[in-house]
């Protein structure tokens, strides 16, 4: 049976998708040197050097632009979490790239940009009411990233490497507590601890506590 042959892009689509692009990265760039009230439709078009009005074009208000930034970033960060998943060959080793990666995208130069700009919105309660509250921002990105833990967390107990008393909310709840990059940045205010390491010593904390008996 053939396969359906599938339309080409044509020239116009490619250049309007390349444009949008080049829109997000310079709207990332300002959102992440000066903030979302400091930051100018202006300003990102001038970065990308095209008109304002063709910025409103692509997105009709600068809420619109931090959204797709923020869904379109999710959805990086979580297909980068679903490969290095498949490459696990324990629940434990699963779990503990996820750490690693999340970890990675604070303050690893080269995925960093994924996290900065959710983390920023994240927490500041007026950010957080505009983009995941009233817009369910993420929420579809969130919910793999729980369904993909919870899935692990139940396949290793059903391996006997996880407590099978222990109920898997309780045990994720406590594995998404660990995502919080405060606790490395003041580690390292006053000594140097490879990031690397530092995953490998909080995820000793926590599968201590989840350990099959």
């Amino acid at each position: 049976m053939m396969q359906p042959v599938t339309a080409p892009r044509s020239l116009k689509e490619k250049q309007r998708q390349e444009r949008e692009e080049l829109i997000l990265q310079a709207a990332e760039e300002v959102l992440t040197e000066k903030g979302y009230y400091d930051t100018s439709v202006d300003e990102i078009a001038s970065r990308v050097g095209i008109a304002k009005g063709t910025v409103y074009l692509h997105f009709p208000s600068k809420e619109d632009l931090v959204i797709a930034i923020l869904e379109r970033n999710a959805q990086k960060l979580v297909d980068i979490v679903e490969a290095t998943v498949a490459s696990g060959s324990t629940n434990r080793e699963k779990l503990e790239s996820i750490l690693l990666v999340v970890y990675s995208g604070f303050f690893d130069p080269r995925i960093s940009h994924l996290m900065q700009l959710p983390y920023f919105v994240v927490n500041s309660s007026e950010l957080r009411r505009v983009f995941v509250e009233k817009k369910g921002c993420m929420r579809d990105k969130w919910d793999r990233m729980e369904a993909l833990i919870a899935s692990i967390l139940e396949d290793g107990k059903a391996a006997g490497e996880f407590d099978k008393t222990l109920p898997t909310p309780i045990m994720s709840s406590a594995f998404f507590s660990l995502l919080s990059p405060r606790s490395f940045e003041r580690l390292n205010a006053n000594e140097q601890i490879p990031l690397d390491e530092f995953v490998k010593q909080l995820g000793r904390f926590y599968f201590k506590g989840i350990a099959a008996v």
